[in-house]
């Protein structure tokens, strides 16, 4: 079982703090907002204190449906990388709207942005940056049909930090501005016609 989840022991946090080699033996750490657990000594973002739990060893962790960190391997364990890239995918889903970016996301997954774009691309054959546009796209389509928000709320709670940027890629990748895509879905009854 874990700790007890909300007093971590100061000379614990202090050794997360720290990236203290000298506790790697003593217990491991779990960061509830990402699912991956790492030793103390993991050189990964500090989490937020509220984040995390503690754990004794990396079954405890593993029981909890936590995974291990591709950066610093606690006991040695490797997260296949098909499930971490399936992680990462998960986490974009639901993330699409923040800014996120290659180093953002091998922070939050502890992996190097080298090595995260060359196996994400490998499983699911594109890049990050291709699958947030396709997400953000989604999303945006979505609400294009079921909103009455202008282009430029939509490309915003997109994640499409401009509407210029926005209005272009939409062009590129479905052909038409958002604005003319509303304006067919909406003539047509609300049913696409592509699909």
């Amino acid at each position: 079982m874990a700790y007890e989840k909300t007093a971590i022991p100061d000379e614990f946090w202090k050794a997360i703090r720290d990236c203290d080699k000298a506790y790697d033996d003593t217990f491991l750490y779990g960061v509830k907002t990402t699912g991956i657990f790492c030793k103390p000594s993991c050189k990964s973002r500090l989490p937020n204190i509220e984040n995390v739990t503690i754990f004794r060893n990396a079954n405890m962790a593993l029981k909890e449906n936590f995974r291990p960190c591709k950066r610093c391997k606690p006991d040695g364990l490797i997260l296949p990388v098909e499930e971490w890239i399936k992680q990462m995918t998960e986490w974009i889903d639901q993330h699409y709207s923040q800014p996120i970016s290659l180093h953002s996301l091998g922070e939050i997954f502890h992996g190097s942005p080298f090595h995260l774009q060359r196996q994400f691309k490998k499983v699911t054959g594109i890049s990050p940056a291709e699958y947030i546009q396709k997400v953000r796209l989604e999303r945006a389509v979505q609400m294009l049909e079921t909103t009455e928000q202008t282009i430029a709320e939509i490309g915003l709670s997109a994640g499409f930090a401009s509407t210029p940027y926005f209005i272009s890629l939409f062009k590129k990748k479905l052909g038409t501005t958002p604005a003319a895509y509303r304006k067919n879905y909406l003539r047509s009854g609300g049913i696409d016609h592509e699909t």
